[in-house]
């Protein structure tokens, strides 16, 4: 079976109840310039959701707050499908919500590396 470089609609991160869990007593982590916010559950269905949020203060267009939630989708999706198997592994549910902190349009090689770097993290979380 081919990898699938997906995103689908039930890997997206939109119930606001779950959003507002996050926020109060979700675990975060910084690797900038990406504010990390994110939720295991042990013991649930497997599922990995995933959602991005831009500053306005920062981007006053909403073309350019697009244009980097673009980029930062594009390189979770290329890169997730290790962090997929290894929580299809052990029955757990991970929630991750990306903020993107930096002040100017980002370099989609910088944000894939950044990228990278987050989910090596999760990847390290999970062995423990």
């Amino acid at each position: 079976m081919a990898k699938q470089f997906t995103l689908g609609k039930n890997e997206r991160l939109k119930s606001r109840k779950l959003i507002d869990q996050l926020f109060s007593d979700g675990k975060k982590f910084v690797i900038t310039p990406f504010r990390v916010l994110y939720r295991l559950d042990k013991n649930e269905q497997s599922l990995l959701q995933f959602g991005v949020g831009v500053s306005s203060k920062n981007f006053k267009k909403a073309v350019d707050r697009n244009r980097v939630k673009r980029i930062i989708k594009e390189a979770y999706r290329l890169q997730k499908n290790d962090l997929h198997t290894k929580l299809k592994e052990q029955t757990t549910r991970l929630n991750i919500f990306i903020i993107y902190t930096g002040k100017g349009l980002p370099e989609y090689r910088e944000v894939y590396t950044k990228m990278g770097m987050i989910i090596d993290k999760f990847n390290i979380l999970l062995t423990k």
